[in-house]
């Protein structure tokens, strides 16, 4: 592994825009370490596990989601590299279909290993003496993660669509999402329409998507640093807008306490949010770029990268282990964050990255084969 590792790290083209690979590898770590570290799981009183976030009951702390909660950030970049992989494609003659076979190849793989793990071991447990709860029942937050595979999946059968409409129309396209945005905003925040919410919702990801693609083309991270700044002062400024007039909660991601969430469905004020962290991460591009150089920074972003999947469809897996192994050894899930539950946020960190470790080893040949495909 080290000697392969190496050997992709000296193959990366000068070309090549390592900020979108950082940010990729960032998005990954920053989601396995807020469920792990930053949710307040604990045992409801039908036993079931609960894994709500503190942010309800630390003040202030819905600001921290407006740079912890990824998620926009990831299918923004997922444009870009889904952009530049077509551009490759039509080059060389890739037919669509081969193109739409391969990335969902990369996707679905890792995803479809992890399922049949926990089908077969769902399955085992149902046929054994005594009643048997499904993971729904006793762990639902175990599998809300997994919306992304379906969402992501959807935009990437998308792209020979949408890199069409962007070759032809440009920002034009961003401008035409934004409007129905604003439409369907109105119509289920002003009219109670529930059906325009979930359209709005499935806008929002073909825009994040869409506004990796102006990120590529425009090559926003060269531009002088106050276009850069007007992108993240636009986000900002949208976010503030919706959050303090016009009603949206200001927590990025679900709360036990808000009647409503940003994110199921889906609104507008998480494709503000997608355009604010975009601007910052154009901003530190060319800072980013230079250290990214650096064989000892670069070395890691590309090995996460080559698991990236493996480890997000596993780390869920691996804090539930140590979830069972912390009961089992007589303690008690904390059900509050308290100063005790601070305390412990060191081993809800270490324990289960060490769990995960062990998995990736594992299932990582997946991700591979995946990644080679019927080329070898």
């Amino acid at each position: 592994m080290p000697t392969r590792l190496d050997r992709l790290v000296r193959a990366t083209p000068a070309a090549r825009e390592r900020v979108v690979d950082a940010a990729r590898a960032l998005c990954i770590v920053v989601v396995s370490l807020w469920h792990w570290a930053l949710s307040v799981t604990h045992r409801a009183a039908d036993g079931a596990l609960v894994m709500p976030n503190p942010v309800d009951t630390v003040p202030g702390s819905w600001l921290a989601t407006w740079v912890l909660q990824v998620m926009p950030l990831f299918f923004v970049v997922g444009g870009y590299a889904h952009l530049a992989a077509w551009e490759r494609a039509q080059a060389v003659g890739i037919s669509a279909g081969r193109f739409v076979g391969e990335r969902l190849r990369r996707l679905l793989w890792p995803t479809a290993a992890w399922a049949a793990v926990w089908i077969a071991g769902e399955l085992v447990a149902a046929a054994m003496p005594g009643p048997h709860r499904w993971m729904w029942q006793w762990f639902p937050g175990y599998l809300v993660p997994l919306w992304f595979v379906g969402v992501y999946g959807v935009l990437i059968c998308l792209v020979p669509l949408t890199a069409t409409l962007h070759a032809r129309a440009g920002a034009t396209t961003l401008a035409v999402l934004v409007l129905l945005l604003g439409g369907g905003s109105v119509l289920a925040r002003g009219l109670g329409i529930t059906a325009a919410a979930w359209l709005t919702a499935a806008v929002v990801w073909v825009f994040c998507h869409q506004l990796g693609y102006w990120w590529r083309s425009s090559d926003l991270g060269g531009r002088p640093l106050a276009v850069r700044s007007a992108v993240a002062l636009t986000g900002l400024a949208t976010l503030v807008i919706l959050t303090g007039w016009a009603g949206f909660p200001r927590s990025m991601v679900a709360t036990a306490a808000a009647a409503e969430s940003n994110l199921f469905p889906t609104n507008a004020a998480i494709a503000a949010l997608a355009v604010f962290q975009l601007g910052l991460l154009a901003v530190v591009t060319p800072a980013a770029r230079r250290l990214l150089r650096r064989p000892a920074v670069w070395k890691p972003v590309v090995a996460l990268n080559a698991v990236a999947m493996t480890v997000f469809v596993w780390h869920m897996t691996a804090y539930l282990v140590v979830l069972w192994a912390y009961e089992r050894s007589g303690h008690t899930l904390i059900a509050e964050p308290s100063a005790a539950w601070w305390a412990q946020r060191w081993l809800w960190v270490a324990a289960p990255f060490a769990v995960l470790v062990g998995l990736v080893a594992v299932f990582a040949r997946v991700e591979s084969a995946a990644r080679r495909g019927r080329g070898g």
